[in-house]
């Protein structure tokens, strides 16, 4: 049985609620990324051997440097 993740949010750097945030799960320690999900196919397609059921998606780097763990 799968059980539902419980995130905690790291940080945003947007205003008003919108993307893109950082959040970890409290259980795992993984790091999960909310932001526009990229749908350029000439993008996509450089990714290097992408699993199903993955994809990008756009994080300003100031998002990663403020918030990102450092461990």
């Amino acid at each position: 049985m799968h059980m539902a993740r419980r995130l905690r949010m790291l940080g945003t750097n947007s205003k008003d609620g919108e993307c893109p945030t950082l959040y970890e799960d409290v259980e795992t320690g993984e790091i999960l990324v909310q932001g526009y999900t990229v749908t350029d196919p000439e993008v996509l397609a450089q990714m290097a051997n992408p699993l199903k059921g993955e994809s990008l998606v756009v994080v300003d780097r100031a998002l990663l440097v403020n918030f990102a763990p450092r461990s």
